[in-house]
């Protein structure tokens, strides 16, 4: 049985944002109990966002993650390349959500600089991955590189402060 392609392109989208959202709504389980008094008791640096920044800058970057995913769905299958552009996709991805639960669930600013080094270099992977196979797409992770890089310093600063 073939499948239309709406019908194909409606799955990828589901595929797209349901992945997305899944490992979004897995690290929030993890950080939102431990916002208080857990994160809120530990020493920041000075550069420390405002709390109330975390929420609109993980959405947008959430939602072009998404977008990034899907559009490299949509590139035919078999097309070379296309597998391990997925593959890293969904290994960021896990990094991604896994990340919360080593720093906020854990108490562990040590194991959150464990996992966020790794992860970085992932997303760059992912980016150069997606870059032969739709521009956009790879353009799309780019400020997710971006905020993972300065997420990266922070949590070395917060595992400095609180050692």
């Amino acid at each position: 049985m073939t499948t239309s392609p709406r019908t194909r392109n409606i799955g990828y989208i589901a595929l797209a944002a349901g992945s997305v959202v899944a490992a979004s709504a897995i690290g929030q389980l993890a950080t939102f109990p431990n916002l208080a008094p857990w994160y809120e008791g530990l020493i920041k640096p000075s550069f420390n966002p405002p709390n109330w920044i975390f929420g609109p800058v993980w959405t947008s970057l959430y939602v072009l993650m998404a977008f990034a995913f899907w559009r490299i769905l949509r590139v035919p299958v078999g097309t070379p390349g296309r597998s391990t552009a997925i593959a890293l996709f969904a290994v960021q991805l896990v990094a991604n959500a896994a990340w919360s639960w080593m720093f906020f669930a854990a108490h562990n600013p040590l194991l959150g600089l464990i996992n966020i080094i790794p992860q970085f270099l992932l997303i760059l992977a992912t980016i150069g991955a997606f870059q032969p196979l739709d521009k956009i797409a790879a353009a799309c992770l780019v400020p997710l590189a971006a905020w993972v890089s300065f997420a990266s310093v922070l949590n070395f600063e917060i595992w400095r402060l609180n050692g």
